[in-house]
């Protein structure tokens, strides 16, 4: 038998096939797209429709991730911005009280962030400066008050990433104080020489695990920067 014969057996065996399974090509829309279907009306003219009607929904389906990836790059750009305004707002406060002080108003205001509180647990001498100017600050607390729940929160934030989710009631109420009860999720970021940062929502869904943590980590980052220009130097 030479090619050519082989070449149209071949090609029988896949018709004799096709017409006994006549649902194959729903299984496999991406190889109907792909035929060639000659102009002539009859029986073809279905199979046409079908891969117009395929491509048409890889159409609106590329469409709506662009819509989707669109929306998530202006999301991230307004981030970028808000997170660069922050870090210029904190190297102008020029004491470590006005520097926390700044970070808690940007949080609350640009960020919308419902509960915001400033943790304590570095003995550096700008958290303690800071500390004795803003007294009794209701957004202020000191982790040493409690050192279980201290070595805890080291522990969760030991990688140097934020934390993001639910809290335990307990860990609520001990990280937003009377606030707790309006908190139904929390990002907690690591501030290096400071301790740490708590950002709380009446949103359930705002700050979940898995979340991006990039501009969160970069807060977190700024504030530590800012707050070691005050350190004395050695």
């Amino acid at each position: 038998m030479t090619d050519e014969s082989r070449g149209r057996q071949d090609a029988a065996d896949v018709a004799q096939w096709l017409r006994r399974h006549p649902q194959f090509l729903e299984h496999y829309p991406d190889l109907a797209a792909t035929l060639t279907v000659p102009r002539d009306a009859g029986a073809s003219t279905s199979l046409a429709s079908y891969q117009l009607e395929v491509l048409r929904e890889k159409n609106r389906e590329l469409t709506r991730r662009l819509h989707e990836l669109s929306g998530h790059a202006q999301v991230n750009e307004r981030l970028a911005v808000r997170t660069h305004q922050l870090t210029l707002a904190l190297l102008r406060a020029n004491t470590p009280a006005r520097t926390l002080a700044t970070m808690v108003a940007v949080l609350r205001e640009d960020f919308e962030g419902d509960v915001v509180r400033v943790l304590l647990s570095a003995p550096a001498a700008p958290a303690l400066q800071a500390q004795a100017e803003l007294g009794d600050a209701p957004w202020l607390a000191s982790l040493d008050d409690d050192a279980a729940f201290a070595g805890a929160l080291r522990e969760q934030l030991a990688d140097g990433e934020p934390a993001c989710g639910r809290l335990p009631p307990e860990r609520s109420a001990l990280v937003f104080g009377a606030d707790a009860e309006r908190v139904a999720s929390a990002a907690l970021l690591p501030v290096a020489g400071v301790g740490a940062v708590a950002v709380g929502s009446i949103d359930a869904n705002r700050f979940f695990p898995g979340m991006g943590t990039l501009f969160l980590r970069m807060m977190g980052e700024a504030l530590a920067v800012a707050m070691g220009r005050f350190t004395p130097a050695p």
